[in-house]
């Protein structure tokens, strides 16, 4: 099987989906306060960003257009991989030896918080490749997608980028950078699938 620059696209954006499906449902059950299956989902996740790296990686270099949104793409899968990586070997121990430890308790919070800078860093690349090509299908007179995918993506990379600089809590309980980083998942893989062949 060739893995040519369409195939390529339509595996990225099917990932994409997978990855705003495990996303929003860890979020769903961690928000009810169920027992959340934290090493399935982020090793899932794990497995996920690793090969969306390398399909976007190849389509970076086989497009003829779009540079700017398949690097961000590639870089973002790297950054989810080492943000799910720190959640599944260094969350346990370090909140573990925490609990046992009240002087630890401050190392357990910066580790989390370096979670969350890359969670941030990678959603702000993730909404740059929307701006991306929601501009783009502007340019095609596409209005209700471009313009949606624009505006999302503004949004969420402005809100990611706030939280990158600022810490998770600058919104308060609103999770507008969380939510605005999903929901611009969703539409980037919408923008991929939408490509015209020639032009991915």
């Amino acid at each position: 099987m060739e893995f040519t620059l369409k195939r390529n696209t339509q595996i990225v954006a099917i990932l994409l989906l997978i990855a705003a499906i495990t996303q929003a449902t860890y979020t769903a059950l961690y928000i009810s306060e169920a027992d959340v299956p934290r090493q399935l989902l982020w090793g899932a996740e794990g497995v996920l960003f690793t090969l969306m790296a390398a399909f976007a990686g190849a389509a970076m270099l086989e497009t003829k257009r779009f540079y700017l949104a398949w690097s961000s793409i590639a870089f973002a899968a790297v950054l989810n991989v080492v943000q799910v990586g720190v959640g599944l070997t260094m969350f346990g121990p370090f909140f573990e030896a925490a609990g046992e430890v009240e002087a630890l308790a401050p190392a357990a919070g910066a580790v989390v918080a370096f979670s969350f800078m890359v969670y941030n860093a990678a959603k702000v690349l993730l909404a740059l490749a929307l701006i991306t090509l929601g501009l783009a299908k502007l340019g095609e007179g596409s209005k209700l997608l471009g313009g949606l995918s624009a505006i999302v993506g503004a949004i969420a990379a402005v809100s990611n980028a706030l939280s990158l600089a600022m810490g998770r809590d600058f919104s308060g309980e609103l999770p507008i950078a969380g939510g605005s980083g999903v929901l611009a998942t969703v539409l980037l893989a919408v923008c991929l699938l939408s490509l015209p062949r020639q032009e991915d």
